[in-house]
């Protein structure tokens, strides 16, 4: 089959051809390039395999090295070449886009390791390794063959159907390397395609198999599955597969509905998906309005940003199983489930190799604070309030007021408006709060030095009481904002304390 050269004419890709010419050898681009090519999705990294002949003493030259060499030396000035001699590869960058370089190979594996075997092989052989269908396509770009495509296992049809399956046989696939199997769950996220019967269920039966994965490889597939469109389909595949009690057994257990003489608490876990389905869409409103002010992790890329507030939401209600209780005059009750949870947060960072700095510290907070925005909608709006939850919240209350937002799930759509309608009225509030009296981050304006000066203290625990006492006059409203009036009143608590 021959595509349309103008689908595929960039002029790296003719010189990458050309180059091969020179070089008396067979090149493709390969993969995750040619999928997105079909699929209208934007990719920068390009894969190339090339197939070249044996030497007369029976060693294949490391042909994908010698045609990034000859490419990083036509692309000249601020092309930059990596060579990778232990694994026959080689990365050429230029810009944004990304070319990698390897020789046709095949593989093979032990049962203990996903690290494979790799000798020199044919096309159709490093065709036949390829994860999935959709995968496995390749591109001639050889200038008397160039947009030839080979697609040996109808790769094309598939995602004309919108599914993901094997090349091969499932169970040896995903038996061979497990990860794998993680990979079909996040293209299916990706993508919005199903998993073949086939597929799912070869994934059911090698799920112990993810054993064998290190966590670093299984976090890097839940971050992609996370900044997808619609992440609740990935954790539901995984949990449907029988995987997510093997990878996240703390999420595993928010599943279930309990009851007790005729009342049951909603499920916790499919409560979570909603809320996590709520906050990306309310995050791809919130891109769209330019007028948005940043979030707490603005240092980050928008995309990076995004994912912790979503891993927020999956663990928001993380420790309500070891808080919940039934209560014969009140019902099911989940008390203290936010500060138990966060606790939580630090133990499944490490456990899933998830980053364990100011990201987590983010999510940490996420956790902690969500119930209080909650507990303001349900109780009446005090300024005091409002200016607490400014402070502690920080730079990332537009963050917090936003999970807030995403976790009103109920069916009762009364109550749902009310919700909503209260939801603003605490917004509002905050702005007006904040234009006013500048809460957000606020240092007391009276330092522990001055008060040490106005009384002649030396370092002790009244200092901080005093600085303490300004803090919560300032957000209880009792005094403004301000050096003079904070000065003044300190000399008021001094003469409580017999200190004047």
């Amino acid at each position: 089959m021959l595509i349309d050269k103008e689908k595929i004419h960039l002029p790296i890709l003719e010189l990458v051809g050309e180059e091969a010419d020179k070089l008396g050898i067979e090149c493709y681009v390969v993969g995750g390039w040619v999928r997105d090519l079909f699929l209208h999705r934007e990719s920068k990294d390009i894969d190339v395999v090339v197939v070249g002949q044996k030497s007369e003493d029976g060693e294949a030259p490391r042909w994908g090295i010698l045609l990034a060499e000859a490419v990083d030396k036509r692309l000249g000035k601020g092309a930059h070449l990596s060579v990778f001699k232990t694994y026959g590869t080689a990365q050429v960058k230029k810009g944004d886009t990304e070319l990698e370089f390897v020789g046709a190979r095949k593989e093979s594996y032990h049962h203990d390791s996903r690290n494979p075997i790799v000798e020199d092989g044919t096309l159709e052989e490093d065709q036949n390794r390829r994860d999935f269908t959709i995968n496995a396509m390749a591109i001639c770009l050889n200038k008397e063959r160039y947009g030839e495509l080979l697609d040996p296992f109808d790769g094309m049809y598939d995602l004309e159907d919108c599914i993901i399956q094997t090349p091969l046989d499932p169970d040896i696939t995903f038996s061979d390397d497990p990860l794998r199997m993680m990979r079909a769950i996040r293209f299916a996220t990706q993508l919005g395609f199903n998993l073949t019967g086939e597929c799912f269920d070869a994934i059911a039966r090698n799920k112990e198999r993810i054993s064998i994965i290190t966590r670093e490889r299984i976090a890097d597939e839940l971050n992609k599955i996370m900044l997808s469109r619609r992440p609740s389909e990935g954790w539901l595949l995984l949990d449907k597969t029988g995987l997510l009690p093997l990878i996240f057994p703390e999420l595993a257990a928010l599943k279930g509905v309990e009851t007790v003489n005729g009342r049951a608490h909603k499920d916790i876990f499919y409560h979570t998906l909603k809320v996590l389905d709520n906050v990306a869409e309310l995050q791809r409103q919130r891109l769209s309005s330019l007028s948005e002010p940043a979030s707490g992790l603005s240092s980050l890329s928008p995309e990076d940003g995004q994912l912790w507030l979503r891993w927020a939401a999956l663990l928001h209600d993380i420790g309500k199983p070891k808080s919940k209780k039934f209560e014969p005059k009140v019902g099911w009750t989940f008390y203290n489930h936010n500060y138990i949870g966060a606790k939580m947060v630090p133990k499944i960072f490490k456990a899933m190799k998830l980053p364990l700095n100011e990201k987590m510290d983010y999510v940490q907070k996420m956790v902690d604070l969500h119930m209080r925005p909650i507990n303001l909608i349900e109780e009446t709006v005090t300024d005091s309030a409002v200016r607490r939850l400014l402070f502690e919240a920080g730079d990332d209350i537009n963050d917090l007021m936003l999970l807030c937002n995403a976790d009103i799930t109920s069916r009762n759509q009364d109550k749902v408006k009310r919700f909503h309608d209260n939801y603003e009225l605490v917004v509002q509030k905050m702005v007006e709060l904040e234009e006013r009296d500048r809460i957000r981050n606020f240092q007391p304006p009276v330092m522990g030095d001055e008060i040490m000066a106005m009384f002649g203290l030396e370092p002790c625990a009244l200092v901080g009481e005093l600085k303490a006492a300004v803090k919560d006059a300032i957000l209880d409203g009792i005094i403004p904002n301000d050096h003079d009036a904070a000065v003044n009143y300190i000399h008021q608590i001094a003469k409580e304390k017999g200190l004047e």
